[in-house]
């Protein structure tokens, strides 16, 4: 789903991100599972992943994230008019955690609600967001992608826990004002015929928790990671190429990439099939493992503040999750 002409534009005013404490390494991974160091790096490029504690919830990463980003963009909480929250662990299943981050932060006049796409969960909030602001009915928007992946993983299976890791990004966008940046294109889809490859089978209406089946591991994130790996790779490259072709650019115009952080080896594959080089991909997956939907908001935040582009450099986002779902965006910073 592409993008239609829209007469207000809309920028990038802020980020911000936020990470739990607790960093869990692959060596103490290696006493809970058998696995090694070695063998997580080599085939993931991950080293390290943040835990959040007990009493810290989604919400409260995601408001420690979405002060961040309105203190870097000069706006206060109670000037929020939307706030889209993109989680696959909802502090509850309702109300919306969106509404949780509201009462936080004190942003009473705000809309807020929930978008679940998994890992293209920002990226989507994004477009979203985009489009509300751009049709006028909203002056600003606080897109946050938040996750405690902590409470869905399997700790007994080292296939899949050695991926994922706790933390939330957040943006926040407005009208732009002339001679500003702004989101130049987005797309985002769904083939809702592979939701069988990345699932949470149990806690749904379809299969719900019982002191039956509690043992089981419904309620955790199950993977068929070799026919996911192929598909990103494919569908991350459509994604990005469609906005950087919308937007009339070339790879050399592209400052910097921000893919989803969920392998190392799809971020290189992603990288040569788009002809940008190494360089000019920002990676931060082996601090933080596979956030889902903050993933791509933390990286964005951190390149921002670690220069890894400027004002009115081009740069590209793309993501893939479960649904399948995947997502891109181009923007002029």
């Amino acid at each position: 789903m592409s993008d239609q002409s829209s007469a207000i534009e809309v920028c990038v005013a802020g980020t911000g991100s936020y990470v739990p404490e607790r960093i869990l390494s692959n060596e103490e991974l290696s006493t809970m599972v058998d696995t090694s160091d070695e063998w997580i790096v080599t085939r993931t490029g991950i080293r390290e992943r943040r835990i959040a504690a007990d009493d810290e919830f989604t919400s409260h990463l995601a408001s420690k994230a979405a002060l961040k980003a309105l203190e870097q963009a000069g706006m206060q909480a109670a000037d929020i008019e939307l706030i889209i929250v993109a989680t696959i662990t909802p502090d509850t299943p309702t109300p919306a955690t969106a509404c949780y981050v509201q009462q936080q932060i004190g942003a009473a006049r705000a809309v807020a609600f929930d978008i679940s796409a998994a890992c293209s969960g920002f990226l989507y909030a994004m477009k979203i967001a985009k489009r509300l602001i751009s049709d006028g009915a909203f002056q600003n928007a606080l897109i946050i992608g938040a996750e405690k992946l902590s409470t869905v993983t399997n700790w007994d299976d080292r296939s899949t826990c050695v991926l994922f890791g706790d933390g939330a990004g957040a943006a926040v966008l407005r009208r732009a004002e002339a001679g500003e940046g702004a989101i130049v294109a987005t797309e985002m889809g769904t083939d809702g015929n592979l939701t069988h490859l990345l699932e949470i089978p149990g806690g749904g209406s379809a299969k719900p928790i019982t002191a039956e089946n509690v043992n089981q591991h419904l309620h955790t994130l199950s993977m068929q990671g070799r026919e996911v790996f192929k598909i990103a790779v494919t569908r991350m490259k459509e994604a990005a190429e469609k906005v950087i072709e919308r937007a009339g650019w070339s790879a050399d115009d592209i400052a910097c990439v921000i893919p989803h952080q969920a392998n190392l080896r799809i971020i290189d594959a992603i990288a040569d099939r788009l002809a940008v080089p190494n360089e000019r991909v920002f990676v931060n997956l082996d601090k933080y493992g596979n956030t889902s939907a903050a993933a791509v908001a933390i990286a964005l935040d951190e390149a921002n503040r670690t220069g890894a582009f400027k004002r009115g450099d081009h740069i590209v986002l793309v993501a893939f999750g479960a649904g399948l779902t995947w997502a891109a965006a181009a923007i002029r910073w």
